[in-house]
């Protein structure tokens, strides 16, 4: 099933074996309800680290049913961290999820060398299913929120995740945009080479299972008329279904400015580690949490 609206992906669940969620450090009532209702639609199992009677005192102002949950008692918020990663390192959980504890905390958790969930070699980024009201699918994008200016490896890596994301929502081969500040193929700017290399590796198989074209603007990656006026041609030019971004400034503004100023919804995840980690911001909905939820469930 191609999916083209983020509320899909819960009826796609459905018919899938549920996963077990495990929100590490759950004491704030935001997280809470995310998961409580992912727990209700039926899309995953739930388990909560973090301070027992803090997190009944919650259900219980929430109107939650305590019992959807299985939670396991640390009042410190390292510890109730390393403990949901070591529930996801036994095998007792299928992914992962950040509660009130701070990135960087929940981050170290993921990375610690000895108990954490990266393979040597790894990298961690972020990606993103966007739903925009004014496109006609739903664009997966990265990377927003962990690694600054990626090198070309690192890009071809992210690349490898918004593909698989991509597919993961039903996108059989997903046309691939490298965003850069023209579509022009201009050697003193790195996003524009970089852009180049990564589609002539696609057209040689190199990078399988997925059509990449660049550099392409942001207007061509995603606007018809735009790819008339310009005359640029191509399969990906004016239908992008993932769009990578030269560095974390240029996909943070636009992560930023489609939710803030366009209307977007969104799922999010960090990709890398043995299993799908929800990161979510402070500020975002509860609904934006179930959905990344959702999606994380989807590829865990």
């Amino acid at each position: 099933m191609s999916i083209t609206k983020l509320d899909q992906i819960f009826e796609v669940l459905k018919t899938k074996t549920k996963k077990r969620l495990v929100a590490a450090f759950a004491n704030d009532a935001h997280t809470i309800e995310a998961v409580y209702a992912a727990v209700e639609k039926g899309i995953i199992d739930a388990t909560l680290t973090g301070d027992e009677s803090n997190i009944r005192k919650i259900c219980q102002e929430c109107g939650f049913d305590i019992n959807k949950f299985e939670i396991v008692n640390e009042p410190n918020e390292i510890k109730a961290a390393m403990m949901a990663v070591q529930l996801i390192n036994d095998g007792k959980a299928n992914l992962l999820m950040k509660g009130s504890l701070s990135t960087d905390k929940y981050m170290r958790a993921i990375l610690n060398k000895e108990k954490g969930l990266c393979s040597e070699g790894s990298i961690l980024t972020h990606i993103t299913v966007m739903e925009f009201p004014t496109y006609h699918k739903l664009l997966t994008i990265g990377d927003v929120a962990i690694i600054p200016q990626p090198d070309f490896k690192q890009k071809i890596k992210i690349v490898d995740f918004l593909v698989k994301t991509a597919r993961a929502i039903g996108v059989e081969k997903p046309k691939v945009a490298v965003i850069a500040a023209t579509e022009q193929m201009l050697a003193g700017m790195p996003a524009c080479v970089e852009g180049a290399m990564l589609a002539k590796m696609s057209d040689r198989g190199q990078i399988a299972g997925c059509v990449i074209d660049g550099p392409l603007s942001l207007d061509c990656a995603i606007d018809k008329e735009s790819v008339e006026i310009k005359k640029v041609s191509g399969p990906v030019a004016g239908d992008a279904d993932c769009l990578l971004f030269p560095n974390i400034e240029s996909g943070n503004v636009f992560f930023k400015g489609g939710t803030k100023l366009a209307g977007a919804e969104l799922a999010a995840y960090v990709a890398g580690a043995r299993v799908p980690c929800v990161l979510t911001s402070r500020g975002d909905s509860a609904l934006t949490k179930t959905y990344s939820i959702a999606l994380a469930a989807l590829i865990a």
